[in-house]
């Protein structure tokens, strides 16, 4: 619930970008279908809460098959590729330096989740051979979102598979997609039902103790929803990445890596345990 106070503060808020024109989250045009863009967010200086609109419920791309409610608030990064011809090598994008596969519709456009903290955010988009071809650094200045203290992010590199996230905690909670908010604070910002990723499990107060990262693949889906058909997926292996961030846009942050192959459908991993003091 808003406080008179932080309602105050948006007024005021409301008011300078009255003065100063529209706030850099606002959807910026492309100024050519054939040129590679990141329409959303818009570089710069940003406020979210201010600019966004709370009631709108945004799909990523493909269109998600399921609603997570608690989750409505997650940013979508949107924009379209450069037409390729046919090269149909996938692109990259990288979000605060998490790499993952950028798929796009026919046309180009793609739409991502993702849960940005507060600080400078950088998004960039790079090509099959790795050159960046697209980047937009913006600050946000919202200090009421709190900054993640343990971040984990899971993508993936087929588009027709669903892979889960599990984390538990140490006092036995299990965020999935089952149970994505936790009593203790934690819990998945973003959980991805539509293909690559990402997924990701944010905690702003991690509490002691040892943490448990697990990878399931859980099935596939297409155009008549989810089914568990082998034959479907793109690739024999998929190849999961999951990264885990410690103090996220902070002097102390660091950063782990893994790359866990998935073979078949029931597939679950333990990916990494980790002890917070």
């Amino acid at each position: 619930m808003k406080t008179p106070a932080a309602t105050a503060l948006a007024l005021v808020f409301a008011s300078m970008f009255a003065m100063v024109g529209t706030p850099s989250i606002a959807q910026v045009t492309p100024s050519s279908a054939g040129d590679t863009t990141v329409q959303r967010p818009a570089g710069g200086w940003t406020y979210s809460g201010v600019s966004d609109d709370p009631a709108k419920v945004s799909y990523a791309y493909p269109s998600n098959l399921i609603d997570r409610g608690g989750q409505r608030g997650r940013t979508l990064i949107e924009g379209r590729l450069k037409q390729r011809g046919t090269d149909r090598r996938t692109p990259t994008l990288v979000v605060n330096g998490n790499a993952m596969p950028l798929y796009s519709g026919d046309d180009g456009s793609y739409s991502r989740p993702y849960a940005f903290g507060p600080g400078s955010n950088g998004i960039e988009v790079r090509d099959a051979e790795g050159r960046t071809i697209k980047h937009v650094q913006f600050y946000e200045a919202n200090r009421s979102k709190t900054t993640a203290r343990v971040r984990i992010i899971l993508a993936w590199d087929d588009p027709q598979a669903e892979l889960d996230l599990h984390v538990i905690t140490p006092d036995g909670g299990h965020a999935f997609w089952g149970d994505p908010i936790l009593a203790n604070g934690g819990g998945l910002d973003v959980d991805s039902v539509d293909g690559a990723g990402p997924e990701m499990f944010s905690m702003t107060a991690p509490m002691a103790g040892a943490y448990h990262v697990y990878v399931n693949y859980w099935g596939n889906f297409g155009a008549s929803g989810y089914h568990f058909d082998e034959k479907t997926r793109k690739r024999d292996v998929i190849s999961a990445r999951i990264t885990l961030v410690f103090d996220e846009n902070t002097p102390a942050e660091r950063r782990e890596t893994f790359s866990v192959p998935m073979r078949k459908i029931g597939d679950l991993t333990l990916v990494r345990s980790f002890m917070r003091g």
